[in-house]
């Protein structure tokens, strides 16, 4: 009996506009992090964003494609009640925007995940996906975390395996996949570069996440108050690469 052939390692682009997000559907991705401010390692984006974002979706007819983080802030992620309220109604806004899913995190003062903010979160999002981030990265125990948030019922986590960029973590991240066992999607990000999905497939994780951006010179002057000139854009380019990659590893 022929064996059925292995799924593409899906890709995850995380984007910050709508054409961004456009982007990533014509390059094959299969989802996006929609969010803001990348540089400061993504806020919650625009109400305007997550429509439009679902809406180009929904014309083409690809379902869960669009995925929001839900960071009301940057810095660490320890949240006070206000916030965590705060992220609360974020979730629920998304959802009834049409995103597919959320990506949320929060620890608590001792350094491990918080997980009655994290359950919270979950029962905000009603049937929509949630993706644990890289909060998971700053937890004083990745792999009770994962078990953790096996048994809480999150569809993933985003994870560099607790290292500066999915390289240093590799080993980690096998550590994360073996311990998750099918309960939870892991997904290496941080950092990927096209030449690093080969060894991430090997190590057996369910996707991989980049940003896959380029710098935009254009939009005229930033003047006295806008700024640094210029911004980033989604680089269709590296999008396509690295589905091409992430393909060709599942060979």
């Amino acid at each position: 009996m022929s064996q059925e052939p292995r799924r593409p390692l899906p890709v995850e682009i995380a984007v910050q506009d709508a054409a961004g997000a456009r982007i990533a559907l014509d390059g094959g991705a299969a989802r996006i992090e929609l969010c803001l401010a990348l540089g400061l390692g993504g806020l919650t984006p625009s109400a305007g964003l997550i429509e439009a974002s679902a809406e180009l979706a929904a014309e083409r007819g690809v379902s869960d494609f669009v995925h929001a983080l839900i960071r009301p802030r940057g810095g660490g992620f320890v949240y006070d009640p206000e916030e965590r309220h705060e992220i609360v109604r974020d979730i629920r806004l998304a959802v009834r925007l049409g995103a597919d899913g959320v990506v949320v995190g929060a620890l608590d003062e001792t350094g491990r995940l918080d997980l009655d903010a994290i359950a919270e979160f979950r029962d905000a999002a009603g049937d929509a996906d949630v993706t644990v981030h890289r909060a998971v990265d700053a937890a004083a125990d990745l792999l009770a975390a994962v078990a953790a948030l096996a048994e809480l019922g999150v569809r993933r986590v985003l994870s560099s395996g607790g290292g500066s960029d999915c390289r240093a973590g590799l080993p980690m991240l096998e550590r994360m996949v073996r311990t998750a066992e099918g309960r939870l999607e892991i997904m290496a990000g941080g950092g990927v570069r096209i030449e690093d999905i080969p060894a991430l497939a090997a190590a057996g994780v369910d996707a991989v996440h980049l940003s896959a951006r380029g710098r935009a010179l254009r939009g005229g002057a930033s003047g006295p108050g806008g700024g640094v000139h210029g911004f980033d854009e989604t680089d269709a380019a590296l999008v396509e690469a690295a589905v091409a990659a992430a393909s060709a590893a599942r060979d």
